[in-house]
């Protein structure tokens, strides 16, 4: 026999040796091993426990990352490494530091000496080849095995991964597609903002934390955990709409309904002493009307809102009158008013009247720039052409009824130009014209009482080229006369708060809420309406409902 031939018999034993050992017992010793190790390494397992591979909350958010985001590629790889560790530490110790160290020192595997020489002789050259080639030839085995069981277990996280990443532009579509559907576009009610709100930022209620990314995304998708533990919902269909706004840019409050109900913004605009603040009062009480009667449903937008309304009517019971308008920009009174299922919230704008005094300072009222529709305010009494056609008599109660010092053409000519270049699109908007002061009016004598057409009466008495402007450049323009003095203070007449509201009513119905019928005459043209002449301010009503 050769010595080749004897060498291939060798490792032919020896290979035989090797594969019984590697396909046997260690490949699938190691690959057991290899799994529970990355099953291990994906702990800790209980509750609490310190894990470094955490990264700590930090930035402008105070939320970890979603697990799926980052977290779960940290601890699918730690675990893979792992895995690949514990079996190669089990093949260095015991394997082949003491197994394999063992055998080919003539012992047995556990390390115990052999009967004879001989049995340790061929230990060393017929055993010990074969296992150590075994061990090797099962991890590297076990290492493919484990390799392709990873390579599956990856591409699962790789689909959990693309599902969570297409499910946020998902969830943050169907957001905004059903805020485009209900109209609703979020601005800041608040004076030196007026800004835009595409997401409000939420306060945690357990710990206060401001939370400004309160949406699907990286922090999660329908929760955000805060790091007080406490979850948060990321969707207005999880309640999202039940924490704390504020708004991202001034800091300042949001009302509860504002992100979940379409905003209608109506400001009141007129020169000073035009009536504007006591019209709004008599607004308020009047949409309070229209709820005595199960017709609507108002509530104030918050605290603050119920507080300002109540010391203008506590003002208005004591002076009979409302202090002049200061302060610069205003902030928005808000109500939500609700019709049927649907509901509004209504921003009511009550701007100094020398905002309107100077082009400059209407383009400085930046909530112009989200208007739905304007009510302006017509102080008639103010106007030189309609003053010279009083009586002598008539002078003097115009003056005892504090005529604004700019006339209403004067007003609509500082307003339109600037609403146009401040909007864009004035000729979509509707402007509901409200005459104040018609208890004083109904006392003249050389004027012609207001009637069921008060932009016929408009032109009767000289301003004709205001309805006229009204009519060309705006959607839609409609006319009242109202008595704020008799719609508030002491012993107010319910009809003729109701009759103060139907402009803002005529507004909400415009934008889609379901009040045009409670909108009066003044809201349906053709529609004739009685109206009888209120000789003095204490009269009773003389006006039907």
């Amino acid at each position: 026999m050769s010595a080749m031939t004897v060498v291939w018999i060798y490792g032919a034993w020896c290979g035989l040796i090797a594969v019984g050992v590697g396909l046997g017992r260690v490949t699938w010793e190691f690959l057991g091993i290899g799994v529970r190790g990355v099953w291990r390494g994906l702990g800790p397992w209980q509750t609490g426990g310190a894990d470094q591979r955490i990264p700590a909350v930090g930035g402008g958010e105070p939320a970890p990352l979603a697990y799926w985001w980052r977290q779960m590629w940290t601890d699918g790889l730690s675990a893979a490494g792992y895995g690949f560790r514990v079996v190669g530490s089990e093949l260095a110790d015991p394997w082949l530091e003491r197994t394999g160290k063992n055998l080919f020192r003539g012992r047995t595997p556990s390390g115990t000496l052999t009967d004879s020489p001989f049995s340790a002789a061929l230990l060393v050259v017929f055993v010990a080849p074969g296992t150590v080639a075994g061990a090797l030839l099962g991890a590297a085995l076990a290492g493919v095995l484990l390799g392709a069981f990873l390579t599956v277990f990856g591409l699962l996280l790789a689909l959990l991964w693309l599902g969570c990443a297409v499910a946020v532009p998902v969830l943050r579509g169907a957001e905004r597609g059903w805020e485009l559907a209900r109209g609703i576009r979020v601005k800041c009610p608040y004076p030196r903002c007026y800004r835009p709100v595409p997401l409000a930022v939420h306060r945690c209620p357990g710990c206060e934390s401001p939370h400004a990314s309160l949406r699907p995304g990286r922090y999660g998708l329908l929760w955000h955990r805060c790091t007080c533990g406490r979850r948060l919902p990321t969707t207005r269909a999880m309640r999202r709409g039940s924490l704390t706004t504020l708004c991202p840019h001034c800091d300042r409050r949001l009302p509860r309904a504002v992100g979940s109900t379409r905003v209608v913004h109506a400001p009141l605009i007129g020169g000073t002493s035009s009536g504007k603040t006591m019209l709004m009062a008599a607004m308020v009480e009047g949409l309070h009307a229209f709820a005595r009667r199960g017709e609507l449903t108002v509530e104030y937008a918050s605290p603050d809102d119920r507080a300002v309304a109540v010391d203008l009517n506590l003002e208005l019971r004591q002076t009979g009158w409302a202090r002049a308008t200061t302060g610069g920009q205003p902030r928005a009174l808000m109500l939500t008013v609700t019709r049927g299922r649907r509901r509004r919230l209504l921003y009511l704008y009550d701007p100094m009247g020398e905002s309107v005094s100077e082009a400059d300072r209407v383009r400085a009222q930046p909530y112009l720039q989200h208007t739905d529709g304007v009510v302006l305010v017509a102080d008639v009494l103010a106007d030189a052409g309609v003053r010279g056609k009083l009586g002598e008599d008539d002078i003097s109660r115009a003056t005892a009824a504090r005529p604004s010092s700019q006339g209403p053409w004067d007003t609509y000519q500082r307003l339109t130009g600037e609403l146009q270049a401040l909007t864009g699109r004035r000729e979509r908007l509707s402007v509901a014209t409200v005459v104040t002061k018609r208890d004083i009016l109904d006392q003249l004598t050389t004027l012609p009482v207001p009637g069921p057409r008060v932009d016929d009466w408009l032109t009767e008495i000289g301003l004709d080229r205001l309805v006229r402007a009204l009519g060309g450049d705006f959607r839609a323009a409609r006319y009242w006369a109202v008595s704020a003095r008799a719609a508030t203070g002491t012993g107010p007449l319910e009809s003729e708060q109701r009759r103060a509201a139907e402009p803002v009513l005529w507004l909400l119905a415009v934008s889609g809420l379901g009040t045009g019928a409670l909108a009066g005459p003044g809201g349906r043209p053709g529609v004739k309406e009685r109206r009888l002449r209120l000789r003095g301010p204490r009269d009773r009503e003389r006006t039907p409902a």
